[in-house]
C-alpha cells in the first residue's frame, strides 16, 4: 500500500503536488499511487476528463483522465543504465538483470528465480530480497550511486491475449506490489526500446503479480531516454478522517523498538 500526500502546486499551470510513501518512507515516484490519485481526485471533485499536471519530487509528470474512467500517466524521462549486470546472489548463484530508472531505481530480471505467479509469493519475496542485498553488499548502484531498490522478476503471461508479460515486484520495505508497478513499467519500457524491442507509440501490456494489467508507450526523448505513459485503473474503497490531539505524545508516532 502507498500512500499520496496531497499537497499546493509548486509550478505554474500544475494543479497540485504530490509526495508518495509507503511502509518505509518516501518514494521518488509511483504511478499505480498517481493512478490513484486521479480517481480520487475525480471523487473530491477537483477533476473532470482532460490533462493535469502533477508536481512530484523528481518532476513534473502529466494525469489524463479518459472518459472511461482510466487514467494515463506521462512519466518523467526514463532509461535503461547497464545491461546484463551480474550478480552472485547467496543460494541462488549468478543472476543477471538490467538496471534501470523509471521514477525509482530497477534491477529488472528476465526468467531467473521462482517462477512469477502469485501462489509462489512467499518464494519470490525470498529471492528478491537477496538479490537486493547483494546488489548493495557488491557495491552495483544506479547512476550516481543511487540505491537500487525495487527488483523486478519477469515471466510468460498468464493468458497471452491480455498481456505480453508478467511481473513481481519487490519495494522497498520488502513489500510487494500488487498492481503491474508503473514505475516498473517505465523501467521495462525503457529496456525494450533501448533493446529495439519497442517502437515509439507502440503498446506493452504489462501484469502485474494478480493479473491486473497496465497498458505501457514510450516516445524518445534523446540521450537513450525514453518518456513513458503508463495507463491503468483505480477505484475509491472508502475515506477516513484522522484527528492529531495537541497533548498526545503519541499522536505523531513512536519510534520502534523491534
Amino acid at each position: 500500500m502507498v500512500g499520496a500526500l496531497l499537497l499546493p502546486a509548486s509550478h505554474p499551470g500544475s494543479l497540485c503536488g504530490v509526495i508518495f510513501f509507503n511502509n518505509v518512507g518516501t518514494l521518488h515516484m509511483c504511478i499505480h499511487g498517481a493512478i490513484g490519485l486521479g480517481a480520487t481526485l475525480v471523487h473530491m471533485g477537483r477533476i473532470t476528463t482532460g490533462a493535469y499536471q502533477i508536481d512530484t519530487s523528481i518532476g513534473v509528470v502529466t494525469l489524463t483522465l479518459h472518459s472511461d474512467h482510466r487514467v494515463s500517466i506521462e512519466n518523467i524521462p526514463s532509461h535503461r543504465y547497464a545491461r546484463q549486470v551480474a550478480v552472485d546472489v547467496p543460494g541462488y548463484g549468478n543472476v543477471t538483470g538490467d538496471v534501470a530508472w523509471g521514477g525509482n531505481w530497477f534491477f529488472l530480471i528476465n526468467e531467473q528465480g521462482p517462477t512469477v505467479d502469485r501462489n509462489g509469493i512467499h518464494k519470490l519475496i525470498q529471492f528478491s530480497s537477496a538479490v537486493k542485498a547483494a546488489l548493495s553488499a557488491q557495491g552495483i548502484t544506479g547512476d550516481n550511486g543511487m540505491e537500487i531498490d525495487h527488483v523486478e522478476c519477469f515471466g510468460p503471461p498468464t493468458d497471452a491475449t491480455l498481456a505480453d508479460s508478467k511481473n513481481f515486484v519487490l519495494c522497498p520495505g520488502n513489500a510487494f506490489d500488487r498492481s503491474p508497478c508503473g514505475t516498473g513499467t517505465s523501467a521495462k519500457l525503457a529496456c525494450l526500446h533501448a533493446e529495439g524491442k519497442l517502437s515509439p507509440g507502440q503498446t506493452w501490456r504489462q501484469a502485474g503479480i494478480v493479473d491486473s494489467v497496465f497498458e505501457g508507450s514510450v516516445r524518445p526523448h534523446g540521450n537513450n531516454q525514453v518518456i513513458p505513459t503508463i495507463t491503468g485503473r483505480a477505484w475509491i474503497t472508502g475515506e477516513s478522517t484522522f484527528h492529531f490531539s495537541e497533548d498526545d505524545p503519541f499522536a505523531y508516532g513512536f519510534p520502534s523498538f523491534c
